[in-house]
């Protein structure tokens, strides 16, 4: 048994290569966070001794967090974008199970007219002009609407809840339709709590794309006090705009440096759905191939 494992496992120069190149990956990953995470919390002193991007603060400061905190920019743009991302993702979960368990029914009014419709969002969008005019149309300029209602259902995730749907056994819609159950209480009672896993999954895959918006924001509103927090981060750090005390909050008397308050907002930024992922880690991959492989 032992001389077949030593068989099958791979030479050791192919496991230190391994070893080396995951190492390699490992840091080319964490080493930009770490010097994002410390460039937020260092001095006015070390950030200009470093150029700008520090690696390893000798002394941690919460300046940066304090000023983007203070009732400013970014204070409102982060509230929208939860708010944003929580009414935009019960919104969009809500109609995609609907729309999803009703296409699951066979003989159901317009199922394949439908179905076909959603197939076709997988082939073919809309261009950016269509878009705008049909949300000018509708009079969603200027709302938060327009960053939740365009983006509400995606073809690809009703697919998967579809395909989900159909495979639960039928013995089971079978019987509680004996028992006098109708299509509300079949779905909101059986397929509901059998499909945790993957609305755990399709739920999550709505909030990143929520949070991770900013094209919509950019299009759509014009009033700066309703841009979410990616808008800001793009403004403030990718266009590399600068942060005054009126933009930071009536609070904040001195501005720390320019690149500690950028990277703090990108900490704020990247930090939430990397709370959030973890939770949510066990059902992903069970909740995409159950919904991908059956039915």
């Amino acid at each position: 048994m032992s001389a077949s494992r030593r068989l099958d496992a791979p030479p050791m120069p192919a496991r230190v290569l391994k070893g080396i190149a995951l190492t390699v990956i490992c840091a080319l990953v964490i080493i930009p966070f770490v010097g994002i995470l410390s460039t937020s919390l260092a001095s006015r002193e070390q950030v200009n001794a470093a150029g700008g991007f520090v690696l390893l603060p000798s002394s941690v400061t919460l300046d940066a967090y304090r000023s983007i905190f203070a009732g400013g920019v970014v204070t409102q743009a982060m509230l929208v974008s939860v708010g944003i991302t929580l009414v935009g993702t019960t919104v969009s979960l809500v109609a995609s199970t609907m729309l999803a368990y009703a296409l699951s029914r066979h003989g159901s009014f317009g199922q394949k007219p439908m179905l076909m419709l959603v197939l076709l969002t997988l082939l073919f969008s809309p261009g950016m002009i269509p878009n705008y005019l049909v949300v000018k149309e509708f009079g969603l300029l200027d709302s938060y609407w327009a960053l939740i209602l365009p983006t509400a259902l995606s073809g690809f995730n009703v697919i998967v809840l579809r395909a989900f749907f159909m495979g639960v056994p039928a013995e089971l819609t079978d019987s509680a339709r004996i028992d006098g159950a109708g299509h509300l209480t079949i779905f909101t009672r059986i397929m509901l709590p059998l499909s945790k896993a993957v609305l755990a999954v399709i739920g999550l895959f709505y909030a990143v794309g929520y949070w991770n918006s900013f094209f919509n924001a950019l299009l759509y509103m014009n009033d700066s006090s309703k841009w979410p927090l990616q808008l800001v981060l793009r403004t403030y750090v990718v266009n590399n705009a600068e942060l005054g005390a009126s933009d930071l909050g009536a609070t904040v008397d001195v501005v720390p440096p320019q690149a500690s308050v950028q990277m703090a907002i990108l900490v704020v930024t990247i930090v939430p759905i990397l709370i959030v992922y973890p939770f949510l880690q066990k059902h992903f991959a069970k909740g995409v191939l159950t919904g991908a492989v059956k039915g």
